[in-house]
């Protein structure tokens, strides 16, 4: 598997499927959630509503349509709010460990991640990545590209540096472009 780091917008990523950085509740919300429901359109909510009607638990993740992206599914991972006192690291290498099973049911090869739980659950952003990294890293799964979105530089350079030091091959692929 290529695990790349990615400067740009999860939204416009050419993969079979986006992983959502959810709440619980599954029904859209703000940073990287909200964007991915707003440029995916009322069909990733609807989707949310069917299959989730109860939405799902922390660590979990489940798959939905992803409507007008580019992408074939959005695959929506509920990481831990550490901001609210949810700091087992465990639920947050769950939401990467679901992710890629999911991945692999649906017949994905190629996935990109944003940094769950790094935004506004407030997860300490280095060790944040280092989950990301080291738990994609070491996942046993048919997916072949991995990208880690950041949307800024100072995020790409954490992943980036993280990707170098768990793959040193990879330091050669992290991309700065969003395809």
């Amino acid at each position: 598997m290529k695990i790349t780091a990615v400067l740009g917008d999860i939204t416009e990523q050419h993969v079979d499927a986006i992983v959502n950085a959810a709440n619980g509740r599954m029904r859209g919300g703000g940073g990287v959630d909200g964007a991915i429901h707003r440029a995916g359109g009322i069909a990733v909510l609807q989707d949310c509503i069917d299959r989730f009607p109860d939405g799902l638990a922390t660590g979990d993740a489940g798959w939905t349509t992803a409507g007008r992206l580019d992408a074939k599914w959005v695959i929506h991972a509920v990481g831990p709010n550490y901001a609210a006192g949810q700091r087992d690291r465990g639920l947050l290498e769950s939401c990467y460990v679901r992710a890629l099973e999911i991945a692999d049911e649906l017949g994905a090869r190629s996935v990109a991640f944003p940094l769950v739980s790094a935004g506004i659950y407030g997860w300490p952003l280095e060790d944040a990545v280092r989950v990301a990294v080291q738990t994609i890293s070491q996942a046993k799964t048919a997916v072949n590209d991995v990208r880690i979105v950041a949307f800024n530089q100072p995020l790409f350079d954490l992943v980036a540096a993280e990707v170098a030091a768990t793959e040193p091959a990879a330091a050669e692929s992290a991309a700065r472009t969003t395809d």
